[in-house]
């Protein structure tokens, strides 16, 4: 029994941060409908920005946290500037090739550019692991999921109880209204980009913190996808429940089942979880169907 409520805890932990990740998935669909598959290759570059700014300037963490929202906030800016804003009004297989053709740019040019760089991030935090009940809880660990669960309160805040997020959710229920009433449709999806940028930086180190990977956080991308789609392609609160039950799955799947069937395979879980999803519930947990007028 002990051996499985340490199983739980240690998913959840990862859960949170996949709900960081995952959560600037989601906003980039609810304001635009577009779907972003560089997600893990913008994680990676936010964590290499932050590696810079802890070990090649030497800012300390919270300077290389804000030396990199920076940077990435740029990058962002100019990415829907420069590539986004002339597709306005092509098919969405245009734009979702682009963030492939985006992501595939970035893997090759980040062992260039950061290749001297330290792949960890050192975390303000040491100590043994806490004990709860007989169950040991990482520090590390605890002080990710933390630092990741106040990052996607702030963010859903901002989604819901501000007139910004207001008039993103306008744009995405009707692009045209929103023109008519007077929202400036650029500059929100430039804001939406500039989200998306500051939350890669914080869900790529703290992935950094409980991990230690530097280029492989890439990785962490692909489990976006089941998570996204489990709890609802335009719910936040889908996300955080469909990324905690993904992370307690794959901790479960290798706790008990890598022995038996081989090594690796709670990294699959994931995907037979949205196996089975889209055939129960294509919209996901809290995702709603799109009605269309016949």
């Amino acid at each position: 029994m002990l051996f499985l409520v340490s199983l739980i805890v240690d998913g959840a932990l990862a859960g949170a941060v996949y709900a960081l990740i995952s959560l600037a998935f989601v906003i980039v669909y609810k304001a635009s409908r577009m779907v972003n598959f560089a997600l893990g290759e913008w994680a990676m570059i936010g964590s290499r920005m932050a590696a810079t700014g802890v070990h090649g300037l030497g800012l300390g963490l919270p300077g290389a946290l804000g030396f990199a929202g920076l940077a990435m906030i740029l990058v962002a800016l100019a990415f829907n500037r420069l590539v986004l804003r002339p597709l306005v009004g092509r098919p969405l297989i245009t734009l979702i090739m682009v963030t492939i053709g985006l992501g595939m740019l970035m893997r090759g040019v980040a062992p260039v550019v950061f290749g001297g760089m330290p792949a960890t991030i050192p975390l303000p935090v040491t100590g043994e692991p806490l004990s709860l009940g007989g169950v040991l809880i990482p520090v590390d660990k605890l002080t990710a999921a933390v630092a990741a669960a106040v990052s996607i309160a702030c963010a859903t805040w901002f989604f819901h109880g501000s007139r910004t997020g207001l008039a993103l959710r306008a744009i995405a229920d009707d692009p045209q209204a929103a023109m008519a009433a007077g929202i400036d449709v650029d500059q929100h999806f430039a804001i939406t980009w500039g989200m998306v940028g500051v939350l890669s930086v914080l869900a790529g180190v703290l992935w950094t913190f409980v991990s230690g990977s530097g280029f492989g956080i890439v990785i962490v991308g692909l489990k976006v996808f089941p998570i996204v789609i489990i709890g609802g392609l335009d719910s936040i609160p889908g996300t955080i429940v469909g990324a905690v039950s993904i992370g307690v799955f794959e901790s479960l799947a290798a706790g008990y089942l890598d022995p038996h069937l081989g090594g690796g395979f709670g990294a699959v879980a994931s995907y037979l979880a949205l196996v089975a999803m889209l055939f129960v519930r294509p919209y996901g947990l809290f995702g709603r169907p799109r009605a269309e007028r016949v």
